[in-house]
């Protein structure tokens, strides 16, 4: 096809409202002639019919002139016989005739249907929703669609009660490709030429208005107002890449409210913006009115029927309906599409119906009681000590977690229950919706007008109408975990007038203790477009990484979503035991990408954060951030760290913290680049200090030669862990496996090689082969049908990879992994760790990596006189860095905190943070020598493993932190100021003074230090089992100390 310029064939002709310049084609007449002689030579029409089909086609039917400008008359010729033929066949058919034409080209598409405004199609080619996907959904500013769409004035003809709707999709041409600096926020910079040719300089201001807004926030900016032809604007901007399927969401929602659009534009710019506009009035049907008709069907060629669309029956006020659109709009940006979305289209649902539904589908995939009481039975019955009664018990918690209540089962249970997830809605929402105070006080919220429409139900009617409704069992079980769902919720953003992505801040009372013996402190749900997550805390202050987790495929997907909550909430109980020593509780975050968001980790990530800061902040913004309803009662404040896939997003989240403002910014997140005042845990070798410290104990304590012994490691010099491990040990490693592959050399991997790729950061695929011995190798993921020097063939180099830890031929003095998967080695694959003879392949592990043992496993090695010293005593220097990286947060003042802790302008380090950085460091080491020689101590004493006594010494530490809580220790000055002054780090205390750090950090926040460090203290010099005066003979000495002292 053709393409006319519509640079040189429109005239700017502007409409009286101030809008877009009209589109007219000032070469219509003679393409019209084009058009009529194509016509008369194919014959398709008859030629007495010809003048008044193309006479509709051009004057009547109301197509916008760019469809003429675009289409080549032979094209618009081919439409006018479609059209033609649809009437004969509406003649003879009883059924509704589809009109649908399509044409694409290399810089964009012209799509054309027939529809009834303010009607959501359920069946055809769905064109919005192909724009969206193949257009809309992958603009980023270097390659990006614009759409301008129009619906014809005028029926499709005299029979067909339908306009048609077009839409033209063209490829911008940025005027500035690359803005940069101020240019980002100049609207004649980053627009495209064709936009800034057809649009007002009212639309230019507003745009730039809109523009300007979405660049400083998160979420969309949504604005309205009506204009003389009393059609509402709806204007709205985001973020490229923010939301997918948006574009056709938000037709079915103005449908929704019988609402109808004449023009749609979607304007997208460079610096990374995207603009909708809506132009919105009532909706219309296509209502033939005869004048003088009997009724009798009037011939083809008729001129008698009416060629407008008449109004629609009676409906609430355009501006009552875009009210309802816009407060809506928001949380379609959070979920544009579920697949509840048939029941959006017909009206059988409403659009927070549909979103409920679609969070309590979530919610039960993941926490529907699936074990049961044979399951209960079964942990009575078998011993809890045995590893093989663990592991059956584990492997029958998997099997009836996926088997029992599939996510297809849990959909078909809510679909068919249309009118009770009606009611659950109305239940969730007459706690939480948000009565917004406003001056005129004439229009409700959109949810208390929902509950009035239905009158909401409390818990027992709930369930007593699912026990009536439901035609069996599993149908009642999955009804009644949305009524668990909506009674523990104790804080939502749900009825947020903005927001990216939804956030749950639930009452952890819903776990079944038979799965999770230790109750959560807190438990988050965030659900958004690209994802679903988690965030688990076990005390009030806690702190712990935010992960995203990945799928390869859709296959491992389904295995992801089955064990993430599982996972998070082990490593929350990890990060717990691991925090012992620090005022911090554990907790954890996780992120899932669904499976077309793999390369949304970013996006995913800044939605998490800004759904959780809705739930800590109290809203100061009507109409953008309103007052929650709050259950809960008292205000929260998480710390969040880098983790899996997040390392580089932690300044974002402070920076986004502190625009949104909260006061803990500075301390919001851990893992800053250092011009924000973080301490880089690679940099320093944070985590590696702490690990090391069990190596060198078992050194110490055994009398070895570290430089004399073997050591196998998992995680490569590309890693934070890994790359400190090869710096600072002086072993001989054998072998390493990373990402890249497997390198083994059982002579010793040339240490000075080795330490170059640790220094540079590379992966083991670097190693310069030439200085491995006779009998190393190296085997890369991408390798195959590899000899090794023993004869041995490698098939594939990816398995090999994923599965050398079990290989024979891995095998040391010691085994360090530093990274790895969770549960790597477990009850099942053990075994492959001993020999023939019963002796294992290594005599000493030290468990950097978190969770790559599981218990039962670590417990069987210990049986075989293995000294393994796991996850949560061994990974903890990382924890306490951050710790004292928060600390300095939270005493320092903005200005203190930028003059002491950050990176100057000329490149340098103050030279009190370098100092504070060596006092962290020492801090790290002094605690894991202390808790090394508690553990080294207690095993001898008692004889019990050192992964129970790991364990046992990390609750007896929690548990009494926990009881000195409730004590009057910290009402005691002399006391208090004596063990501050002990916990506190030097350096922060030469250069603020104690009363300046007790005056400006939260004391809830210095009450757990000192509970903290009284109790990892006494525990350390006094063991798990301590004789009954011990504590008070403990303290004794403290408060003898404190009396002298002050």
């Amino acid at each position: 096809m053709t393409v006319a310029d519509p640079a040189t064939t429109a005239a700017a002709a502007i409409a009286s409202n101030g809008d877009y310049t009209a589109n007219v084609y000032s070469g219509k007449q003679e393409h019209r002639d084009q058009v009529c002689a194509i016509l008369e030579k194919e014959g398709q029409i008859p030629m007495n019919l010809i003048d008044s089909e193309v006479e509709w086609f051009y004057d009547v039917l109301g197509l916008d002139d760019m469809y003429f400008m675009l289409e080549a008359p032979a094209t618009v010729a081919n439409h006018i016989v479609s059209l033609y033929g649809a009437q004969l066949s509406s003649m003879n058919k009883p059924n509704p005739v589809n009109i649908t034409f399509e044409s694409r080209h290399a810089s964009g598409a012209i799509f054309i249907h027939n529809s009834v405004p303010g009607i959501s199609k359920t069946d055809g080619p769905h064109y919005e929703q192909m724009i969206d996907a193949e257009y809309l959904d992958t603009s980023v500013p270097q390659k990006a669609y614009r759409v301008e769409s129009y619906r014809s004035r005028g029926k499709v003809s005299k029979r067909l009660d339908a306009s048609l709707r077009t839409y033209f999709v063209s490829a911008c041409d940025f005027v500035n490709a690359d803005p940069q600096g101020d240019a980002a926020y100049d609207i004649s910079q980053v627009s495209d030429r064709t936009f800034l040719a057809k649009a007002t300089e009212t639309v230019l201001d507003l745009y730039s208005s809109v523009m300007t807004k979405v660049l400083g926030r998160t979420g969309p900016v949504i604005v309205s107002d009506e204009l003389p032809s009393g059609e509402h604007r709806l204007v709205i901007g985001f973020r490229q890449g923010s939301t997918q399927g948006y574009f056709a969401a938000l037709s079915d929602l103005y449908h929704y409210y019988r609402l109808f659009s004449s023009r749609k534009y979607v304007e997208q710019f460079s610096n990374g913006v995207t603009i909708i506009s809506l132009y919105l009035d009532l909706a219309r049907h296509a209502k033939r009115l005869v004048a003088g008709s009997s009724g009798s069907s009037s011939s083809v060629g008729s001129t008698t029927a009416s060629p407008v669309l008449a109004p629609a029956v009676a409906a609430a006020s355009i501006g009552d309906g875009v009210r309802q659109i816009i407060k809506e709009a928001s949380l379609l940006f959070c979920i544009p599409n579920t697949p509840f979305q048939k029941h959006f289209k017909t009206g059988e649902l409403s659009v927070q119906e549909t979103v409920y539904a679609y969070a309590g589908w979530i919610f039960a995939q993941h926490f529907l009681n699936r074990l049961g009481s044979e399951y209960a039975t079964l942990v009575d019955i078998l011993d809890p000590n045995d590893a093989t009664d663990i592991e059956v018990l584990a492997k029958l918690k998997k099997r009836l977690r996926h088997e029992t209540f599939t996510r297809e089962l849990i959909l078909d249970i809510l679909v068919g229950n249309c009118e009770v997830v009606k009611d659950l809605y109305a239940h969730f929402a007459d706690t939480h919706h948000i009565q917004t105070a406003g001056n005129n006080g004439l229009h409700q919220s959109l949810s208390a007008a929902r509950l009035h429409d239905k009158e909401a139900l409390d818990k027992e009617a709930l369930l007593a109408k699912i026990a009536r409704t439901a035609t069996n069992d599993h149908e009642a079980t999955v009804l009644r975990a949305l009524v668990d769902f909506n009674e523990h919720i104790l804080k939502t953003n749900f009825f947020q007038p903005t927001k990216v992505a939804l956030s749950f801040r639930m009452d952890p009372g819903f776990l079944p203790a038979i799965e999770y013996p230790a109750k959560p402190y807190g438990v988050f749900l965030v659900i958004g477009n690209e994802f679903r997550g988690f965030h688990v805390r076990f005390q009030d202050v806690a702190r712990g990484g935010i992960r995203i987790v990945r799928s390869r495929n859709r296959e491992a997907y389904s295995i992801n979503q089955r064990t993430l909550f599982d996972e998070n909430y082990s490593l929350a109980s990890t990060q717990h035991r691991k925090n012992k020593d620090i005022p911090e509780g554990g907790s954890k975050g996780t992120i899932l990408l669904n499976p077309d968001a793999q390369d949304k980790s970013f996006v995913a990530f800044e939605k998490y954060v800004d759904a959780m800061l809705d739930l800590l902040l109290t809203g100061q913004s009507p109409g953008i951030k309103d007052r929650l309803v709050d259950r809960l009662g008292r205000n929260e404040i998480l710390f969040f760290g880098p983790d899996e896939g997040t390392a580089g997003f932690m300044d974002w989240a402070s920076q986004h913290a502190r625009k949104r403002g909260a006061p803990f910014w500075k301390a919001f997140t851990t893992g800053k680049s250092q011009h924000l005042g973080g301490i880089p845990h690679d940099t320093y070798g944070m985590t590696t200090r702490s690990v090391h410290q069990y190596v060198l104990g078992i050194v110490r304590q055994l009398g070895l030669d570290e430089a004399a012994c073997s050591k196998f490691q998992t995680g490569g010099p590309d890693g934070d862990l890994g790359s400190n491990e090869i710096k600072i040990s002086c072993d001989r490693t054998v072998a390493v496996v990373d990402g890249s592959g497997v390198l083994c050399d059982p002579l010793g991997i040339d240490r000075a090689e080795l330490t170059r790729l640790a220094s540079e950061r590379q992966m083991i695929q670097n190693f310069d082969l030439t200085k491995l011995g006779p009998q190393g190798f190296r085997v890369l993921v991408d390798d195959f049908q590899v000899t090794l020097p023993d004869g041995t063939v490698v098939q594939d180099g990816l398995s090999f990879r994923n599965t050398f830890h079990l290989n024979k031929m891995a095998a040391a003095d010691f085994f360090v992994p530093c990274g790895g998967r969770p549960e790597s080695i477990d009850i099942n694959n053990v075994g492959a760790l001993f020999e023939e003879d019963g002796s294992t392949r290594f005599k000493y592990v030290v468990e950097g990596a978190n969770l790559f043992f599981t218990q039962d496993a670590r417990l069987r090695l210990e049986k075989a006189g293995v000294h393994l010293f796991k996850d949560a005593s061994a990974n903890k220097g990382g924890v306490t860095s951050s710790s004292l990286e928060v600390l300095a947060a939270l005493s320092f003042d903005d200005s203190e905190f930028g003059r002491l802790m950050c990176r100057q302008e000329d490149g340098s380090l103050p030279a009190f943070y370098q100092e504070y950085v060596a006092d962290v460091q020492k801090a790290i080491e002094a605690n894991a020598a202390r808790e090394f020689e508690c553990l080294w101590n207690e095993s001898k004493r008692t004889g019990k493993p050192k992964s129970i006594l790991s364990d046992d010494l990390s609750v007896a530490i929690v548990e009494l932190r926990k009881s000195l809580e409730s004590t009057n220790l910290w009402d005691d000055l002399p006391l208090r100021h004596l063990v501050m002054r002990e916990a506190l780090p030097a350096r922060l205390l030469k250069e603020l003074g104690i009363d300046v750090i007790l005056e400006r950090v939260p004391q809830n926040y210095l009450k757990a230090i000192f509970g903290a460090y009284l109790a990892s203290h006494f525990v350390y010099e006094y063991g798990t089992e301590p004789g009954q005066f011990a504590f008070f003979e403990y303290m004794s000495k403290y408060r003898a100390k404190a009396e002298t002292t002050n």
